[in-house]
């Protein structure tokens, strides 16, 4: 279970977030979605610990953020917009490179599975010769090596093919259902939300996004 309660951020006199509470248990894919600015990726980023709330409280289970900081990071994968990888290794190579920075060791043969269980093939040839989508799998596997019990994703399948972006999606789904991670996904594809996540949460003030899901059948939950 993921627990948010009261959350703020701060930026000088700018308030980005503002009093942001919300439960996500395991195995749920959740959506979360907005305009441009409304702080999706803020918030995203202190799930992460990369940035800290100005105000309020996290727990992921039974370890709270301000106090096991190296405890929750051991249970958090993310997935920023950009792609983090080395163009210059193969996909075994940057597999094997973020195993050693992981928390937990994995042998080849485990870190290539990872990769086939989401339609990634290629293994020997290097990150630059791939395609986007091949790329983003990539970037989704690192994130995976360490197996995560959260899984924050920002924007994952933003400029790849229909194909990539199914295959993605699907093994999203069985990370959910089969192996109980709890996922927080952004996307400004909201074809992709619906398909994909149990219900979503809407940041920011414009109703547009809230109102376009709600017509389409979408649970959505307004967090301002």
């Amino acid at each position: 279970m993921l627990n948010i309660k009261s959350i703020h951020k701060k930026y000088g006199s700018t308030l980005v977030l503002d009093n942001i509470s919300i439960q996500v248990e395991h195995g749920k894919i959740v959506g979360l979605v907005g305009e441009n600015g409304a702080g999706k990726s803020t918030f995203l980023h202190i799930l992460a610990t990369l940035q800290k709330a100005t105000k309020g409280t996290i727990q992921l289970n039974d370890l709270t953020y301000k106090v096991q900081l190296k405890s929750v990071r051991k249970k958090i994968g993310f997935v920023p917009q950009e792609i983090a990888v080395w163009d210059d290794f193969t996909v075994e190579e940057n597999m094997v490179f973020f195993e050693k920075l992981s928390w937990k060791d994995k042998s080849i043969s485990e870190l290539r599975q990872l990769c086939l269980d989401m339609e990634l093939h290629k293994w020997k040839e290097k990150v630059h010769t791939l395609s986007g989508g091949m790329k983003r799998k990539l970037n989704l596997a690192i994130s995976l090596i360490h197996d995560p019990e959260l899984l924050l994703l920002d924007e994952p399948t933003v400029g790849i093919d229909l194909k990539s972006k199914q295959e993605i999606g699907q093994y999203l789904k069985t990370l959910a259902k089969e192996q109980g991670k709890t996922i927080i996904y952004t996307s400004h594809d909201m074809d992709e939300i619906m398909n994909l996540c149990d219900y979503t949460y809407c940041l920011g003030k414009d109703p547009f996004y809230e109102k376009f899901l709600r017509e389409k059948g979408q649970e959505v939950i307004s967090l301002l």
